[in-house]
């Protein structure tokens, strides 16, 4: 099989920041929430902590529910027309929420934008594999998923001085526009499968299909999705992602209020000091992904990060806020830790899935983690609330992501080993 430059790079320069881009919209515009809730909403709407909880946690019970469905007219039919109409719709609801005065209307748009972002994730997933070799999909999938911890990064750094310029209302409206001109442009610069992008090169285009027809000869197939939903890898993946995501949900959306709470500082100097946790998680991110994909392995790139993630999580409480700068540097390695095998592990889990069922898998899966994002985002805030402090959550949040860590090596496969995995559906 040819190598990944052999195949051409005209994919890379091309497909991939557009990936990039989407996706670091997509997860703008479910995360500005926590800056929103630090930055006075949460006192303008008379929220509770609880309520508050609930109001950004509203956003993964949409997901839940469209995220199955979604993925699979990915998959059968258009990666390039789903992702347009959900570009457009999410930026329009994200601005939205700017406009609004009660919790009620904002659980509502917050379901909603939930519903229109749920098969992003595993429909580009689904999109990169239709591109990419499995050689250089951990790589691909690293690109994409670095729309995550790098968005979140300068999200946390700029939106905290936007609202201290002009306010949380105006942050929302202004972050959420970029995505209704984008879903214009995605539609302008992607085709669904090479054999239809008049933009690649002949030479590359053949050697891509070629490529990929023989990774796909060499797939069995599932004898069903109800026998492929019941696996033993389908349950153990979507059990860890569900406990992964309790840990970076509950970082994501309460970081930037436990470092207000933790400094004292204004909402501006507390969202930069948020946004460096996801700079140190972007660096691992590829630094992991190309050691993963050079390996040939996947399992050894996951667990032990999410093990450091959730040890780090740990330690951080038992120095507690009297000490908050070491708190916090404990913080930067639980952070990056856990975002370090995004990459690897997405690769993983359509490498041990048939390649029939690969993006219902990923659905399946990221669906446990919208789950886990759930619990998370609103464990948090309820538990800050009734203890008064962070220590509990904190605990939560360790607890989650160590257990995440063993469940990953009970999976088995790996690159090497997908072929064998994939004939246990047979």
């Amino acid at each position: 099989m040819a190598s990944p430059v052999e195949l051409g790079r005209q994919r890379w320069l091309r497909l991939l920041p557009v990936a990039f881009v989407t996706y670091s919209l997509a997860y703008l515009d479910r995360s500005n929430f926590a800056i929103g809730v630090a930055g006075g909403m949460k006192e303008e709407l008379a929220l509770s902590g609880a309520m508050s909880s609930l109001v950004g946690a509203s956003f993964f019970l949409g997901y839940c529910v469209f995220q199955i469905p979604g993925t699979l007219y990915a998959e059968r039919r258009s990666v390039r027309g789903l992702i347009f109409w959900c570009t457009l719709a999410w930026g329009v609801l994200a601005a939205v929420q700017g406009l609004l005065h009660s919790a009620g209307p904002l659980i509502v748009v917050r379901f909603l934008l939930g519903a229109v972002e749920a098969a992003v994730l595993p429909a580009m997933v689904v999109f990169l594999a239709r591109w990419f070799t499995k050689r250089e999909r951990g790589s691909a999938n690293a690109i994409l998923i670095l729309g995550n911890p790098i968005t979140v990064m300068w999200l946390n750094a700029v939106s905290g001085y936007l609202i201290e310029l002009t306010s949380w209302r105006e942050m929302f409206i202004i972050e959420g526009l970029p995505a209704v001109v984008w879903a214009f442009v995605f539609r302008a610069l992607v085709s669904d499968h090479p054999s239809e992008a008049k933009w690649l090169n002949a030479a590359e285009r053949d050697a891509v299909t070629a490529a990929l027809d023989a990774e796909r000869q060499q797939a069995t197939p599932a004898r069903s999705f109800t026998a492929a939903f019941r696996s033993r890898p389908v349950v153990l993946l979507s059990a860890q992602y569900l406990l992964w995501s309790i840990g970076v949900y509950g970082l994501v959306f309460w970081l930037p209020s436990i470092v207000a709470a933790g400094t004292g500082q204004g909402i501006g100097m507390s969202g930069l000091l948020s946004a460096v946790p996801f700079g140190v998680a972007a660096l691992l991110m590829v630094l992991n992904s190309r050691m993963s994909d050079r390996a040939g392995d996947r399992v050894r790139y996951v667990w032990p990060w999410l093990l450091l993630g959730g040890v780090g999580f740990l330690l951080s409480y038992v120095v507690g806020p009297d000490h908050f700068w070491w708190a916090y540097l404990l913080l930067l390695v639980a952070g990056g830790a856990m975002y370090a095998p995004y990459g690897p592990y997405f690769a993983h889990v359509a490498e041990v899935l048939p390649k029939n069922f690969s993006g219902a898998g990923v659905a399946c899966v990221n669906t446990a983690g919208s789950v886990g994002g759930f619990v998370g985002t609103y464990l948090v805030g309820w538990l800050n609330d009734i203890t008064g402090g962070t220590a509990a959550s904190f605990v939560m949040m360790a607890a989650a992501t160590v257990l995440a860590a063993v469940l990953t090596p009970l999976v088995g496969g790996g690159t090497r080993a997908a072929r064998e995995r994939q004939a246990s559906f047979a």
